[in-house]
């Protein structure tokens, strides 16, 4: 194990000192707690597939070994944050709480709704029919929030609920020192585009597009976390943003919210919403975009491939 680390500077996916924050690839999980030998601390989300140990090891460099997070946080269900879960639980007997809309989708009782890639606005867009939307089994661990609004195992925090990404999508904001952690609700990179993830060039969109299933609920939430005044946020997606920037860009988010998050009015979901409950999905719009973007995208896809195979046989 490397030595542990009590004190060193901020990275561009740390949002305070007692807020770190990891990249798995194109999304973010935050460990929650004042670097120490010992010290508590709560992991917000848990990424993609395959990061389990990696989690573990920056885990153990700023807490120390045999440290578990006193609980795991999640802002909502999707593959993309939960993706090391169930490995980790393995070795973390801890609750994992999550909003009751989400439950459905973390007790494999109902899958999420299928991505929209007819929502259109770059690669990674065109290419999310291929994104996984079945649910994982952590019953045994799982809690509701508590009514309060708090977490124990996270004082000083509050939970706000922040559904369009997804039914039970929250938020998690510290009044002390306005830090907010936004998961999905929005995000500080343009994620519908592959060379804004590839590069993560630092720009606020409104939630990922694609797996956006209720916008008006989308921009209602963004306008209530931007009333906050947030001093410093990490989202799911792109470089954690402070200071006074934070504020004008949000604001103009807020002010431009269609524009700059919904790439497209053909979108599967722009014009009418899905409709969920605590047992799963009620209603959700046909799915004939979903079948006219996939084709684009496996055009899209090919032409890629085949432009590669191009500069090859140049090369040769």
């Amino acid at each position: 194990m490397e030595a542990l680390t009590t004190t060193q500077p901020l990275t561009a996916y740390d949002v305070t000192d007692d807020v770190r924050g990891l990249k798995t690839v194109f999304v973010n999980l935050y460990f929650v707690g004042h670097p120490g030998q010992g010290n508590p601390w709560v992991l917000v989300d848990a990424g993609l597939p395959g990061y389990a140990d990696q989690i573990r090891q920056r885990a153990e460099q700023l807490f120390g070994e045999d440290n578990p997070p006193r609980a795991i946080v999640l802002t909502h269900g999707h593959g993309d944050h939960v993706g090391s879960l169930e490995t980790l639980l393995e070795d973390w007997q801890v609750p994992v709480y999550a909003h009751r809309l989400e439950h459905p989708y973390l007790t494999g009782k109902a899958s999420y709704p299928p991505p929209d890639p007819g929502i259109g606005g770059g690669l990674m867009a065109y290419m999310s029919w291929f994104f996984p939307t079945n649910p994982i089994d952590i019953s045994t661990n799982l809690r509701p929030l508590p009514d309060s609004g708090t977490i124990r195992e996270l004082p000083g925090w509050r939970f706000i609920h922040t559904p369009g990404h997804a039914p039970g999508h929250i938020s998690l904001f510290r009044d002390s020192d306005r830090t907010l952690i936004a998961g999905d609700a929005f995000v500080t990179t343009n994620q519908n585009s592959a060379y804004a993830v590839a590069t993560q060039k630092v720009e606020l969109h409104g939630p990922p597009a694609y797996f956006t299933i209720d916008w008006e609920a989308a921009r209602h939430s963004v306008d209530r976390l931007a009333g906050l005044h947030p001093a410093a946020v990490g989202a799911g997606h792109g470089q954690a943003v402070r200071g006074l920037d934070l504020q004008i860009e949000l604001s103009r988010l807020v002010n431009n919210f269609d524009k700059r998050s919904i790439p497209s009015k053909n979108g599967r979901y722009v014009k009418e919403a899905v409709v969920a409950d605590e047992n799963g999905i009620v209603s959700m719009p046909s799915p004939t975009s979903f079948y006219v973007a996939r084709a684009i995208g496996i055009g899209v896809l090919t032409g890629l491939v085949a432009a590669g195979i191009g500069k090859l046989m140049k090369r040769n």
